[in-house]
């Protein structure tokens, strides 16, 4: 198992196409750890913005009475993808990771996969 700076630098490090990554607790907003990202992506913002978001799905998800869970949610936008993955852990309700990739650097289904994997490693 690994912690959460090991696991946000293996997914920016990787990850074809990898900006940035973030730990994200959904309750609070905050990054619990970042990697990358940089001038042109600040990663607490775009932790707390994709907070909202995570925070709608699941609410509309409740609404709708729909006994489901959300793997991820996928953002694409002209020269980017967010991948926001909700992490299904009994230590870590109400967590999860924040990737964004250069949308002509990255695989998204490989991106995906490996984001798969590398939670499956994460220690929270």
């Amino acid at each position: 198992m690994a912690n959460v700076d090991t696991v946000l630098k293996e997914a920016t490090t990787t990850i074809d196409g990898a900006i940035g990554a973030a730990l994200v607790d959904y309750s609070s907003g905050m990054a619990l750890g970042t990697a990358g990202g940089g001038k042109d992506l600040d990663l607490n913002v775009a932790a707390a913005g994709n907070t909202d978001v995570v925070r709608a799905k699941v609410r509309t998800m409740e609404l709708l009475n729909l006994q489901d869970d959300i793997e991820d949610i996928l953002i694409t936008l002209g020269g980017q993808y967010h991948l926001i993955r909700l992490l299904k852990g009994r230590n870590s309700q109400g967590l999860f990771l924040y990737l964004a990739l250069d949308k002509k650097r990255a695989n998204l289904a490989m991106a995906r996969h490996q984001l798969r994997q590398i939670e499956s490693g994460l220690e929270v």
